[in-house]
């Protein structure tokens, strides 16, 4: 194993650890419905969280933007550039948390529009929503918190944030659900307590470790006009791709929730295949993310694309691995997460699509940790506003022949496509970056 190697593994494997606590806290929220005796729990539950992942993505550029632009500054050694990137990340999210949570009732409104679940999901899911939505500022600020440390070449600290988070959410929700025989409430402030807990252990991580940054900040010109710009800039295309990424997705849940609750619990337990998976690989691309812009701030193009091949490398052996996992195990992990036996039986008719996700995937989540490194977003923009026309057309017409099948059919050519635009955006500009 060589040294490129050595240094992915480094960032990698404390983010994948990190990563895969989330799918396994979904995991254990659908777990913990799913044994209440009704799909109705387990439906608003995927709404609810669902509407909040979507929420806080389309704000994911405080943490990408900011993990792209710090680790070229740390490239270059501009220390000044480090601190006043944190604090620029950090003052933007919490406006940003603020105008949530005062716009929480239209937004909320907005949401069940678009996801149009039936009535009884929908009296459930509004419970969850009116709770977890005071998580928002704990939420936003780790976003920019995360991506900075990322940048700075620490993947440590958001592994351990994220292990204390969903350990006091697991351990929460569970005692609220089963000590104080709470439903769909317990959940929800299990995870709201567990936000404001992780961002708490963020700034104390932030406090007791980086402390020696503060002398090169300058206040002074923090929030300059021509500073914000280039900070919008960056994020405006990772902002705008954002949005594509949510439409299909959004567009995904609510397809299936106009089908009814059973497919609708049908894809909630295939997705968190796919979530399984996706998180597993971030790893890799946060890897990718932090060397790739690195080596770019630092004009080392040999370095560079030594990474870019070597993270490439490990992406298509944990694609294998999971195809492999999912192709044997499938059916016996859907049965773990519920017992009701109509949305197993179900659900198993659809399974071969969630195999065919990793491999399928890797490519486009690949590019995603490069593009974000050297901070090519235009190029992220473009690949995925091709990708999610071919999804919304080739669901449109097949629809009619092939109804859910058709939906996960054109998800996965979705992905193929994302990952194919941005192979040929990189072959034709990888001299120039």
């Amino acid at each position: 194993m060589g040294s490129r190697d050595r240094q992915i593994l480094r960032l990698a494997v404390p983010s994948i650890v990190s990563n895969i606590t989330v799918p396994l806290l979904g995991l254990v929220d659908v777990a913990i419905v799913g044994h209440m005796g009704s799909a109705d729990y387990i439906g608003a539950i995927s709404v609810g969280s669902m509407i909040f992942n979507i929420l806080y993505w389309i704000f994911g550029f405080l943490r990408m933007g900011t993990s792209g632009m710090t680790s070229q500054a740390l490239g270059r050694r501009d220390l000044t550039a480090v601190t006043q990137l944190l604090c620029r990340s950090v003052a933007v999210g919490l406006a940003v948390a603020t105008a949530i949570v005062v716009l929480q009732v239209p937004l909320k409104h907005l949401a069940f529009l678009i996801v149009s679940p039936e009535d009884n999901i929908l009296r459930l899911a509004s419970t969850y929503f009116n709770i977890c939505v005071w998580g928002a500022p704990a939420m936003l600020v780790m976003y920019g918190l995360t991506g900075w440390y990322i940048g700075m070449q620490n993947t440590r600290f958001p592994m351990l944030i994220s292990i204390a988070q969903n350990l006091v959410n697991i351990a929460v929700s569970l005692l609220l659900v089963y000590g104080f025989g709470m439903k769909v409430e317990g959940v929800a402030l299990g995870t709201l307590i567990a936000q404001y807990a992780g961002a708490a252990i963020s700034l104390l991580l932030l406090s007791s470790h980086y402390s020696r940054l503060w002398k090169y900040a300058r206040w002074k010109g923090l929030f300059e006009k021509r500073k914000m710009l280039e900070f919008f800039k960056v994020n405006n295309d990772i902002f705008l791709r954002t949005l594509c990424l949510v439409a299909v997705n959004l567009y995904f849940l609510s397809a299936g929730a106009r089908q009814g609750a059973l497919i609708l619990a049908v894809n909630t337990l295939l997705v968190q295949l796919y979530i399984l998976f996706s998180y597993f690989l971030d790893g890799f691309a946060f890897a990718g993310e932090a060397l790739g812009g690195k080596y770019y701030g630092a004009h080392n193009p040999e370095a560079f694309l030594s990474t870019v091949r070597r993270v490439f490398g490990w992406g298509c052996l944990v694609a294998i691995v999971f195809t492999v996992v999912y192709l044997v195990g499938g059916q016996w992990f859907l049965g773990v997460i519920t017992n009701e036996r109509e949305v197993v039986e179900a659900a198993a008719g659809y399974l071969p699509w969630a195999i065919a996700v990793p491999l399928a995937g890797v490519t486009a989540f690949v590019w995603d940790g490069i593009f974000i490194g050297i901070t090519a977003t235009r190029g992220m923009l473009l690949s995925s506003v091709v990708a999610s026309v071919v999804f919304f057309l080739l669901y449109l017409l097949l629809r009619p022949m092939w109804a859910n099948h058709a939906l996960w059919l054109a998800f996965v050519i979705y992905l193929v496509v994302r990952g194919g635009v941005q192979t040929a955006i990189f072959m034709k500009c990888h001299k120039k970056w």
